[in-house]
Order: C-alpha cells, then sequence, then structure tokens
C-alpha cells in the first residue's frame, strides 16, 4: 500500500459514527416494473453531529455563510433559518419518541455546492445516550418543493442494528412514474467507514423500486472537501439534471404518468 492510499485507509478508520465525516461513493436507482431502468451516478455526502455543528470549522465549507460548500440551517427542518434540534425534538415528542432518541443526532445530507443544492432525501439518524441509534427521520423532498418525513423505528424502540428492515407506508408523491401507495422498506448499514441506505418501495407484494446510497467516510477536513470540488464541482447542478433526464427516458418509453396529488396534510408520518 502506498503512503496516500494508507493516509486514506488510516482516515476512514479513524471516523466514528458520529464523528463530523465526507463520504464519497454513488447513489443507484433501479425500477423493476414496465420499463426496468437502472442507474448508478458517483455522490457524496456530510455527515453532522448536529450538537457540534455551530463548532465546526473546516476549510471550504461555510456553517451558514457563504463557501464553495455551504450548509444552511434553512435548508432544512422548519425551513426558515431556525435551529434544527428544537425542530426535530418538537417531533419526537409529539410522536413519543423523544425519551429513546438522548444522544447525538446526525444529519446526513448534501451541503450547498456553489450555492445551490437540492436534497431529494436527508436522513436525521437519533442515537440514545449510549450512541445506539434509535429513530431516523427520512426528510424527503420532491421537484415541486413539497417536503415531507418519514419516521422509522423498532416498534418496541430496541436498537437498529445494521441490515435491520423498517418499513413505512408512502403517502408522498416523489415520482410521476409512481402512484402514492405502497410501502417503503429502509436498511441502514453501517460497517467500520462505510454507511449506506437502502429504500426499496414495495406494492401489493410486487418490488417496484430500490435505492440505494452509501459511501466511505472521511475526516471532515479541508483535503476531502477540496477533492470533493475537484471531483464533482456542480454535483447538487446535476441531482437535479439527472432527475429530468431520466424522467424524459421513461416519458419517451411511455410509462404511466401519473398527476401530482395533493400533498399529505401531516409534515410527518410513520
Amino acid at each position: 500500500m502506498d503512503r496516500g492510499s494508507l493516509a486514506t485507509a488510516t482516515a476512514t478508520a479513524a471516523v466514528g459514527d458520529l464523528d463530523p465525516a465526507v463520504c464519497f461513493g454513488a447513489v443507484m436507482h433501479e425500477r423493476h416494473v414496465a420499463a426496468h431502468n437502472r442507474f448508478v451516478y458517483p455522490s457524496a455526502f456530510l455527515r453532522l453531529p448536529l450538537s457540534r455543528i455551530d463548532a465546526l470549522r473546516v476549510p471550504l465549507l461555510g456553517i451558514e455563510r457563504a463557501a464553495a460548500f455551504s450548509f444552511r440551517r434553512r435548508d432544512h427542518g422548519a425551513r426558515d433559518g431556525s435551529p434544527l434540534l428544537p425542530w426535530l425534538h418538537r417531533i419526537l415528542d409529539a410522536h413519543g419518541l423523544r425519551h429513546a432518541c438522548d444522544g447525538e443526532v446526525v444529519l446526513q445530507t448534501m451541503p450547498r455546492v456553489l450555492g445551490y443544492v437540492f436534497n431529494p432525501v436527508s436522513f436525521w439518524f437519533c442515537h440514545d445516550a449510549s450512541g445506539r441509534l434509535r429513530v431516523v427521520l427520512a426528510e424527503v423532498s420532491n421537484t415541486f418543493g413539497e417536503r415531507h418525513n418519514y419516521l422509522v423505528h423498532h416498534p418496541d424502540l430496541r436498537p437498529i442494528e445494521s441490515g435491520d428492515e423498517l418499513r413505512a407506508s408512502k403517502i408522498f408523491h416523489v415520482s410521476p412514474f409512481f402512484p402514492v401507495r405502497g410501502e417503503y422498506r429502509f436498511r441502514f448499514e453501517r460497517r467500520p467507514g462505510l454507511h449506506a441506505v437502502t429504500v426499496d418501495l414495495w406494492d401489493d407484494g410486487v418490488l417496484q423500486l430500490s435505492t440505494r446510497l452509501g459511501g466511505r467516510a472521511e475526516a471532515l477536513d479541508g483535503r476531502a472537501m477540496r477533492r470533493w470540488l475537484l471531483r464533482q464541482p456542480f454535483m447538487t447542478l446535476g441531482v437535479i439534471a439527472r432527475i429530468h433526464w431520466q424522467a424524459l427516458r421513461l416519458a419517451v418509453r411511455r410509462v404511466r404518468f401519473h398527476s401530482k396529488p395533493l400533498p399529505p396534510l401531516e409534515e410527518t408520518s410513520r
């Protein structure tokens, strides 16, 4: 192993689940019904412990300020720039889950890149005081400017282990090529230096869509952010462009189009 690879491996091994991190990997989507379609694109995302976010000082990454990469509270939660943890705590309180989530909350998301961001989904990993994962909030956005949150956890609130399957009914419109029905099945994979989320959409016992977002964690520092900027300087613009490109491909193949219904009345479901 050369010195560069050794340095990367050492940095990866040193990044814990609750540490600030940048993850380099890929996103995969596979449509299993009517006009099979599969694509894989390179991706990257941040993992930010919310109790420490205001103290982060990382070259190229601005927290509530302009930079090549920037994190803004108004892109999440109440979307008004207010603190994020009180917003999350209100949701957990409303669903009787706060007592199980008295530890760190790690927000996994994409930052603004050169001022622009679109996050199809961000994940809020809610841990107990011992660092065990208990609840995950999936904050989903569609291209119509609407948002919805799915809360997933075990019915008995036991710790969520790597590979456990958690379910939530689909009630929010995302793609016009799928109706608003069925069930999401979530799996959260955590191995040393690796974070991955798999979300499968099932309807009437048939697998409709598989998605996976994963990446290897590195310390959140200037070296990692410079590499991100050099490799994918327009990544967030690319997200929205690729969504529309894949939609065009399905439209050309005459896949059934479902009109957008009204969004759900509730902000959060489980």
